[in-house]
């Protein structure tokens, strides 16, 4: 038995399908058959009760003499139980942020365990390869011809991408570690379970490698597209081409958009029902399906706040490192590209952990509470994470295959 939300186990309960074990609503009856007679035999007048089991969102049944009002005051649906940082019910934009806030609130100790260790071991690394193997950036020569001038800013972008690519890869593999701990915290808050570091690893350990796989594929899927949609003007050369590229570049945009945002959900899949990749991109498919306008705007509104939230902590450690940093701030009072410094790398390092430690868990939080909230919405999934939270009334075991590890 495994009450952490591989809630059911992979396939029992698609979207493309209704799992015959999970409770969903009747299906309307067809006027002309047997189902939509009355019965001969009705209750006396009065004395109707309400129907025994649970409500579909997660309410308790009420109880004997209810009489149709509900007993918390008020007319309408009782409110949905909330075992942990969410109800459990479709959820609103404002939930999905505050469940994932609420997640770094409840389990700050663990969640900043896992942000800090990883932040930091990344930035070492960053800093390391910026101080010892990167090369100098290239110098512009402002009295060189426009010709040269040209080649030496394609020279000077050509490094810089260069500079970024160790860079990519450092991010690569902290987010990896950060989404796959991070996705096990936050599916034991939706239920209200308290989780240590070590539970955490325990439970993301196996799923690390094809994490690692789908980490990569989604990258190199939009580098592919990319390529796809240049191509043809990077072979046809001379100005024709590059705009051509150029325009080409642009209308691939929307489409890389929309991949990412359809597979956005597969990382939650593969890490929650066990799915492997390919698998797990067709998942994030059929539950975007639909809501995929409202999956990019979530997506979108977090990573503005992220990026704010960043911003805010960035800049002031970045303006007291070049203050600190003697050399690099006389280079940029000369006006020439600055070499910072060991002082510069440490202040904005500190910056970026600080950073990272807040950001990182509300971008994983948002990921897993949309897969959560659309499931909930397609599959009926709230009754099992009733079921898996121990809520009375909801029996002791989930149906169909059950909550196998």
């Amino acid at each position: 038995m495994n009450d952490t939300p591989g809630w059911a186990s992979p396939g029992s309960a698609h979207s493309d399908g209704q799992n015959g074990g999970v409770p969903r609503p009747a299906e309307p009856a067809d006027e002309t058959g047997p189902a939509s007679k009355w019965s001969s035999e009705q209750p006396p007048a009065g004395q109707w009760s309400a129907p025994s089991g649970p409500h579909h969102y997660g309410a308790p049944t009420p109880p004997p003499g209810w009489g149709g009002r509900p007993p918390y005051g008020g007319w309408g649906p009782p409110p949905a139980a909330k075992p942990g940082v969410i109800p459990l019910r479709p959820l609103g934009v404002g939930e999905i942020l505050d469940g994932a806030v609420s997640t770094l609130r409840a389990h700050w100790r663990t969640v900043l365990g896992i942000t800090i260790t990883v932040s930091v071991i990344a930035q070492i690394f960053n800093i390391l390869v910026e101080r010892f193997l990167l090369p100098d950036p290239k110098e512009i020569d402002p009295d060189a011809d426009p010709a040269e001038a040209l080649r030496q800013s394609v020279d000077s972008l050509q490094s810089s991408m260069v500079a970024l690519a160790p860079a990519m890869l450092i991010t690569l593999i902290a987010t990896l570690f950060t989404t796959a701990l991070l996705t096990v915290v936050i599916s034991r808050s939706v239920l209200g379970q308290p989780v240590t570091l070590n539970d955490a690893w325990r439970e993301a350990r196996p799923r690390l490698l094809q994490l690692l796989g789908l980490t990569l594929l989604l990258p190199l899927m939009a580098a592919a597209v990319m390529t796809v949609a240049i191509l043809p003007g990077l072979l046809l050369g001379g100005d024709a081409g590059a705009a051509l590229a150029i325009l080409a570049g642009v209308a691939a945009l929307p489409v890389i958009a929309w991949l990412m945002v359809r597979f956005a959900l597969a990382s939650p899949a593969l890490m929650l029902e066990r799915q492997n990749i390919v698998p797990a991109l067709r998942r994030s498919a059929k539950l975007v399906q639909g809501a995929w306008w409202r999956t990019f705007g979530i997506l979108l509104l977090t990573l503005v706040l992220t990026l704010l939230v960043t911003m805010i902590i960035a800049v002031p450690f970045n303006l007291i490192g070049i203050a600190a940093d003697g050399n690099g701030l006389g280079d940029l009072l000369r006006g020439r590209t600055p070499d910072f410094g060991w002082p510069f790398l440490i202040i904005t390092g500190i910056g970026s952990v600080i950073a990272a430690a807040i950001t990182y868990p509300v971008s994983a939080g948002v990921t897993v509470l949309l897969y959560i909230d659309q499931r909930i919405r397609r599959e009926a999934l709230d009754l099992e994470l009733a079921r898996a939270a121990g809520l009375p009334g909801y029996g002791s075991e989930p149906p169909g295959d059950g909550l196998r590890s």
